[in-house]
């Protein structure tokens, strides 16, 4: 037990580290911040997500690729490849869709940059203690 509280903290603090890193006021400055990580190199703008190795490795050591484990992963691994779809529309292919444009502009809420930590860690503690019984 006392490892699981050790792991759900070190994964709060880790989904903190990437509020704390990719902090903005709206979503297209949160791009234009992660396209400064991208143009100097791909292998850092996938450093700046460290969670995701952090779920994958606590999954893999407690054997928990259940149902709230793969809905972790996927999470992740979709919220970061819409990120990189973003920077493409918006970088190298100077065309994006007039609602994703809409989106850009709009200003990112509390709620909005903490929802990953209010999902992400409840995840993980179902993942886990799903496989304890």
């Amino acid at each position: 037990m006392e490892i699981l509280l050790q792991i759900l903290f070190a994964m709060v603090l880790l989904e903190l580290l990437e509020l704390y890193l990719h902090r903005a006021d709206t979503l297209s400055l949160l791009i234009d911040k992660l396209f400064t990580y991208y143009e100097k190199s791909v292998f850092l703008f996938f450093m700046v997500h460290p969670s995701i190795y952090f779920v994958l490795g606590a999954l893999l050591y407690f054997d928990a690729f259940n149902f709230y484990g793969i809905t972790i992963l996927v999470l992740k691994t979709f919220d970061i490849f819409f990120k990189i779809e973003l920077i493409r529309q918006k970088y190298y292919l100077d065309s994006m869709d007039s609602e994703l444009q809409k989106m850009m502009d709009m200003k990112l809420t509390f709620t909005m940059k903490f929802l990953a930590l209010l999902v992400h860690v409840p995840l993980l503690y179902m993942a886990i203690t799903s496989v304890f019984g």
